[in-house]
């Protein structure tokens, strides 16, 4: 049976010192030796909590949600996730696109008949609700036709599963780095959980992450010591803040307002917020604090310093959360 854990948080840490500590192979693909487990697990009941509190990981808030709103916008463009996360212009084909990566196109994109595998899933979880059926798939086997792809999805498929009015989530992922990649994918997946299960109108489940090959590679071992032994020397104890409720019903809806808001705090660095013309203020507050934390991050950019205004406005679990990346935001309590 798969480990079963409240939060994230506590999966993360888990998973991260089995991996570490009790590993069950030693393997080195495209040159990284890494530390090895095969056929993990884990379920998490809480999965809109969705953060990792560790300081010594610095976890960051602003990535994830850019990289949840990336996949809304059905883009493979890397300078658009590269804004947030410039390491990822040397997965991209040719320096423009990335194609493994990028799991928006597979997800949000009309297929034949103009309709997205999201599409799809929600209609047949309304008419449906007991279905198996219910799945998106991310990988394709054509991504392994190319030789020496640097970006092949590391996910294989999602499967949503509508059980007495709540909707749980199973992840399948080929291969996991259980220090970078799993924080980043289970943040996103259990966003999209929480987005399909308020189109549906119904609670949130479990989710359950499987995982091929969890691997920690050994460049990342020291990294991987402070986290736990930060972690034993706290006993255990983070600064638990509760993150909110997406707004309910169909929050697709908000999502183009959301997205033009976003391209213009991205493309325009000075540009006055929110941005003039937009729609942020016809926003539900859950959507306008993403867009406060965007604007935040992208002062940091430019000054190095943060808005102490704007990070005012935001609500504490995202203030600690950004502090803990950035101490000069003043988050971390």
């Amino acid at each position: 049976m798969p480990r079963r854990y409240r939060t994230l948080h506590d999966a993360y840490i888990d998973n991260l010192r089995l991996v570490r500590m009790r590993p069950e192979h030693r393997a080195s693909s495209r040159g990284n030796p890494c530390r090895e487990r095969l056929n993990q697990a884990f379920v998490i009941t809480r999965p809109r909590e969705r953060a990792c509190l560790a300081p010594a990981r610095r976890p960051n808030i602003v990535f994830h949600f850019a990289e949840a709103l990336w996949y809304l916008a059905g883009s493979d463009e890397v300078e658009h996730i590269a804004f947030y996360a410039p390491s990822l212009r040397q997965l991209a084909a040719g320096g423009r696109v990335l194609t493994g990566t990028a799991y928006g196109p597979r997800i949000f994109r009309d297929e034949r008949g103009g309709c997205s595998q999201w599409e799809r899933v929600r209609r047949l979880l309304t008419a449906d609700p007991d279905s198996k059926r219910a799945c998106v798939q991310v990988f394709d086997a054509d991504e392994l036709a190319v030789e020496g792809n640097p970006d092949v999805a590391c996910t294989l498929g999602l499967q949503f599963l509508l059980r007495d009015r709540r909707l749980h989530l199973t992840a399948y992922m080929r291969g996991n780095d259980a220090v970078r990649g799993t924080l980043c994918d289970v943040f996103s997946f259990t966003f999209l959980q929480e987005l399909m299960a308020r189109s549906l109108g119904v609670e949130l489940g479990t989710y359950c992450h499987v995982v091929g090959s969890m691997h920690v590679n050994d460049a990342d071992a020291a990294w991987v010591e402070d986290i736990l032994a930060e972690h034993d020397q706290a006993g255990g104890q983070m600064v638990a803040l509760p993150f909110p409720p997406m707004p309910p019903g169909d929050n697709l809806r908000w999502v183009p307002a959301v997205l033009a808001c976003e391209r213009e705090l991205r493309t325009g660095p000075t540009s006055p917020f929110p941005p003039p013309g937009s729609e942020f203020g016809l926003l539900p507050a859950y959507w306008q604090q993403i867009l406060i934390l965007f604007t935040v991050y992208r002062g940091l950019r430019r000054t190095g310093e943060p808005d102490r205004d704007l990070c005012g406005l935001l609500w504490p679990v995202y203030r600690h959360l950004l502090g803990l990346r950035w101490p000069t935001a003043g988050g971390a309590e």
